[in-house]
């Protein structure tokens, strides 16, 4: 799943992805905020991703749906 982080007063956004739940993830942010505290996921690399609450001033999260990458009929003009 895919997180996009908007930090205040930067222009450029932070995203990465991780394995855990979009329900998981959004409770996370959730409880952080309440407590005060940073924001600290890991991604799917195992790596920490640890925003101050004050720098957050947005987050998307991704879908739990994982979607077909491929090639296929599109429908055109047969022989």
């Amino acid at each position: 799943m895919d997180i996009e982080f908007g930090i205040r007063n930067v222009a450029r956004t932070v995203s990465f992805s991780t394995d855990d739940k979009a329900d998981d993830v959004a409770a996370h942010i959730s409880q952080a905020l309440k407590e005060g505290g940073p924001i600290d996921l890991v991604d799917d690399k195992g790596r920490h991703i640890v925003v101050p609450k004050d720098a957050l001033g947005y987050a998307v999260i991704g879908s739990d749906t994982t979607h077909p990458v491929g090639f296929g009929a599109l429908g055109g003009a047969t022989d």
